[in-house]
């Protein structure tokens, strides 16, 4: 069996300065608040809700483990509560440009990739909660960009 993808949306999201925590049994533990933003997509749109944040560990090997939670509210006034892991890496220069907060830095030199769940009350939106989502992403300076496809 093969798979497939449909784009579902983008999203941009400005965040502030990560908060970190330090070094912990699991690796170098910091949270990345996220400040707001926007989403759009064929069949949705709307703002990225501010309040929520991306909660990383930097394992020993380079590897950041990311798990974010946040909301989104489409110009209709539906809230969709996402919950995203994935892990980003690449070459140890690559990601020293990242982390000084470069907006150059193409997204085709390092892996960002998440698997995203989409919870959404019942209404114009219900079908968001059948399917399976994945996201490829990029951080820049200002934020992260993700673009969300459906696995069909």
């Amino acid at each position: 069996m093969e798979l497939s993808t449909e784009f579902l949306l983008e999203v941009k999201a400005p965040v502030a300065p990560a908060r970190e925590i330090g070094d912990t049994p699991y690796g170098r533990r910091r949270v990345i608040p996220i400040t707001g933003g926007t989403f759009e997509g064929p069949r949705l749109k709307g703002r990225v809700v501010p309040g929520g944040a991306d909660w990383q560990v930097v394992r020993r090997d380079g590897v950041f483990e990311i798990m974010a939670l946040y909301e989104l509210e489409t110009d209709d006034g539906v809230l969709i509560h996402v919950t995203s892991r994935g892990i980003r890496h690449g070459p140890p220069e690559v990601i020293e440009r990242l982390a000084r907060g470069e907006d150059d830095v193409d997204p085709s030199l390092y892996y960002f990739r998440t698997h995203v769940t989409l919870e959404a009350p019942s209404g114009p939106y219900d079908w968001l909660n059948h399917s399976v989502y994945v996201a490829a992403g990029a951080r820049y300076g200002w934020g992260v960009q993700l673009r969300f496809y459906r696995v069909l």
